[in-house]
């Protein structure tokens, strides 16, 4: 900051003096790195991380998958994979982004051939948070219309059609008239008011209100992909009002949005629980719960191996590593800070939240499957099924029915958005590296300008057939993509750059540990996490089905389109290695070697940190401010 004379209208700070126009609302007095910032608290960055990694899929797909792979006997293989995939990358990631202080982009100083890997993961998170905004416009759609003495969904209304039913609907069956026994339809029955001779009825599952309050009120969804139909008004306002939360939580940084997570990161473990004490008071619940993980589960089912395969993923997608956000909420961290507990309480946060998250669902779907007389295997859904069907069709069977849905609702909104918190952060971090001179000045502009451009690329995702487009963008983007980042990540820190030199790389950070403690560590990131992410990449390929929603496939176009968004997320890989190969000096064969080192560039962002190791890097700045010329990353450190 440049030191002035302080007249009245300036703000002073000691000897620093600023305009409260270039003020960076991003940096306080007291942070380690005054040109990034750093959390006000360390609670700020938990919380943070907390409701980065808790999301949507914990309660709506978490509570599925353990249903439907064994109940109780899933838990083992989940807690194995997190062992085994999910803790080695979340820890991976959170002291590669705290060593260098940067975000998932220029954090690849450290093997600038592989650069395209961290511009992928962001692409992709632009990508997600497009699509993730409009779920978070679904609840509060869902929770505005809550506002009612009785939830709209309740009953069938003028908006229902004659398929709307909570019970099987008679479509055939035998009448007697005039001495004869004929068979008659639902529509002849109608009109002539005939009784059916008993047990000659034939009957077709009914629509419940709320399946065809979601598709027809909602979404007023049309009949696929081709047919886009007009903007949906009210999705598209409740859209608007997403993306203003955020940007209202974002507008300074992580020193905004470190203190919003206060209340959405635990608001909705307030609510589960509130959700759980009611629904253990409802009669059936102990028949849901026990469906969900007690004496329904089924050890047998360890022996096929999709049950290990949807465990690994569920971690592996749980906990959001490889999106850049793990890499960009630790770099703004202060250097010493102990990033290794920090990744065993999120991660095991996560877990137990998912558990935990299972009972209140379950306990109230089992309440439903009671009065309805079924099965609760017949009432379980996942995904939006499960959210805005099957729950609201159970809420809406309690008393006070309104006042849950508003509960029920309203976490969903703060669980989508911490989440979308952090992957905004990831986005304008990527720029704050790329550009720190105009990101100082113009953060609010910045952080605003993303979320206009991303409300509008949204826009497509409000109409009659967003829900196809938000599918589809789900279904490509956070698959594949999401894999190949992780396993170059892994392979090109641990087998390329060095997993023993990026243990000493963290030891700088906490503190030398014994060789016993690094034991399992080396084991997975050298050989375990990226043999299973491998395996599950084939797996997935090999398994790659059309995708559907709603039973109605896509068109060759969609498809083709889903492909392309993929493509272009991961081709920036071979681009940017293409690139930096050209930009180095040598042989072809001397390129790609130096490009497979650190870049001059790398190591601690502050001088003070460096120590003997890497006390001849050229750091990205003093600590005084002024910029140091940076050289060619073929350069290979002394």
């Amino acid at each position: 900051m440049d030191k002035l004379k302080c007249p009245s209208f300036f703000k002073c700070r000691g000897k620093e003096k600023v305009t409260a126009s270039s003020e960076n609302f991003h940096v306080a007095e007291n942070d380690e790195n005054q040109d990034r910032g750093n959390w006000s608290k360390k609670s700020d960055y938990l919380l943070s991380m907390v409701g980065y990694a808790v999301g949507l899929g914990n309660v709506w797909r978490f509570p599925y998958l353990t249903y439907n792979n064994g109940g109780g006997a899933f838990l083992i293989p989940y807690a194995i994979m997190l062992a085994l995939a999910g803790l080695p990358l979340f820890f991976l990631e959170c002291s590669l982004g705290q060593f260098a202080s940067l975000g998932p982009v220029s954090v690849w100083r450290i093997l600038p051939l592989f650069q395209g890997v961290g511009i992928t993961m962001v692409l992709i998170s632009i990508f997600v948070t497009i699509y993730y905004n409009v779920i978070i416009a679904y609840s509060l759609f869902y929770m505005f219309a809550s506002f009612q003495s009785e939830l709209p969904w309740k009953n069938c209304s003028v908006w229902a059609d004659d398929n709307c039913s909570r019970s099987p609907i008679v479509t055939h069956c035998n009448v007697s008239t005039m001495g004869d026994i004929i068979r008659v339809n639902k529509s002849w029955l109608s009109t002539h008011n005939v009784t059916c001779i008993n047990g000659s009825e034939a009957y077709q599952p009914g629509q419940l209100p709320s399946e065809q309050y979601w598709n027809k009120v909602a979404l007023q969804r049309s009949s696929g992909m081709d047919e886009t139909g007009v903007i949906v008004w009210y999705l598209a306002l409740c859209l608007l009002l997403a993306w203003l939360i955020v940007g209202a939580a974002l507008f300074k940084g992580i020193k905004s949005s470190g203190k919003v997570v206060y209340f959405t990161a635990i608001f909705p473990y307030v609510v589960l629980l509130i959700l759980l004490i009611r629904g253990a008071t409802l009669e059936g619940a102990s028949k849901g719960i026990s469906y969900y993980i007690g004496a329904q589960s089924n050890f047998t089912k360890l022996r096929e191996a999709e049950v290990w395969k949807d465990a690994a993923t569920q971690i592996f997608y749980s906990l959001s590593v490889a999106w850049g956000g793990l890499v960009a909420l630790s770099s703004y961290n202060k250097f010493n800070n102990n990033c290794f507990s920090d990744a065993i309480v999120v991660c095991l946060t996560n877990c137990l939240t998912s558990v935990f998250a299972g009972f209140a669902i379950f306990s109230i779907l089992g309440h439903m499957a009671h009065i309805s007389g079924k099965e609760v295997s017949q009432v379980v859904k996942s995904g939006f099924d499960l959210a805005f069907i099957a729950y609201p069709e159970a809420l809406a069977q309690l008393p006070g029915g309104p006042f849950w849905s508003i509960l029920f609702f309203f976490m969903l909104l703060t669980l989508g958005l911490d989440s979308q918190f952090a992957s905004i952060e990831t986005i304008t971090t990527t720029i704050q590296d790329l550009f720190p001179k105009v990101m100082k000045k113009m953060r609010v502009p910045i952080t605003l300008g993303c979320c206009l451009v991303l409300f509008l690329l949204g826009l497509v995702c409000v109409t009659q057939a967003g829900i196809y487009w938000v599918h589809l963008i789900d279904h490509f983007c956070a698959g594949w993509g999401i894999l190949i980042a992780a396993i170059l990540e892994i392979i090109g820190i641990i087998w390329i750059y060095g997993g023993n030199r990026f243990i000493e790389d963290i030891e700088m950070m906490i503190g030398a540990k014994r060789w016993i403690f690094w034991l399992w560590w080396r084991a997975c990131w050298f050989v375990i996490t990226p043999l299973l992410l491998i395996a599950i990449l084939i797996w997935s390929l090999v398994k790659f089905h059309r995708p559907n929603y709603a039973k109605i496939p896509y068109p060759d176009w969609g498809v083709a389109l889903g492909w392309c968004m993929i493509i272009f997320c991961i081709i920036w890989i071979p681009i940017m290695a293409v690139v930096k190969i050209i930009q180095a000096e040598g042989t072809i064969l001397q390129r790609i070697v130096s490009c497979c080192r650190p870049a001059s560039n790398w190591g601690p962002y502050l001088e003070r940190h460096r120590g003997e190791r890497y006390k001849d890097m050229i750091g990205p700045k003093k600590e005084t401010g002024h910029e140091i010329p940076t050289v060619s990353s073929s350069r290979k450190p002394e």
